[in-house]
């Protein structure tokens, strides 16, 4: 059985979606991690119903995530 801890090691190098706490969606290529949840990501986006801003290369606290999961078909 795998922790999921481990699903997001295994996503290394795959798009993954990330919910804030107040509110927007981010997704992007996870570069790495560390066991606080702090995440880089690169082409990163967030993501809104109206559109999608283009974010580049960002770091994103583990303590502003509501849940990450790996994206749709990857």
């Amino acid at each position: 059985m795998e922790r999921p801890i481990d699903v997001l090691n295994n996503a290394k190098g795959k798009r993954v979606l990330i919910k804030l706490k107040r509110g927007p969606e981010i997704s992007g290529i996870l570069q790495a991690m560390d066991l606080h949840l702090n995440m880089w990501l690169e082409n990163a986006e967030q993501i809104t119903d109206e559109n999608k801003v283009k974010l580049g290369t960002i770091l994103i606290r583990g303590d502003n995530i509501l849940y990450v999961s790996p994206e749709k078909g990857e």
